[in-house]
């Protein structure tokens, strides 16, 4: 699973357990020693209660990164 971390961000991101669509990836972390993506991080579902509460967004750790498509990433959460 090789991608450019600027690609992700074009991507819809959907859980494979429930079929859930949780939104597009936000961000990717890397481990800046080996340069191995870490995670990917999709916003929480309510963008804006999150004004008023702390930080929703979902971090998904990249093993549970199941296939990456042309316009999806599928996930196991």
């Amino acid at each position: 699973m090789q991608d450019k971390g600027l690609d992700f961000k074009h991507k819809e991101v959907i859980n494979i357990k429930d079929g859930k669509r949780l939104g597009y990836v936000q961000d990717v972390c890397a481990d800046l020693e080996t340069g191995v993506i870490t995670s990917i991080i999709v916003p929480g579902s309510n963008k804006f209660m999150s004004i008023f509460s702390s930080n929703n967004d979902i971090v998904i750790p990249w093993q549970n990164v199941k296939c990456i498509g042309e316009d999806l990433i599928l996930v196991e959460i």
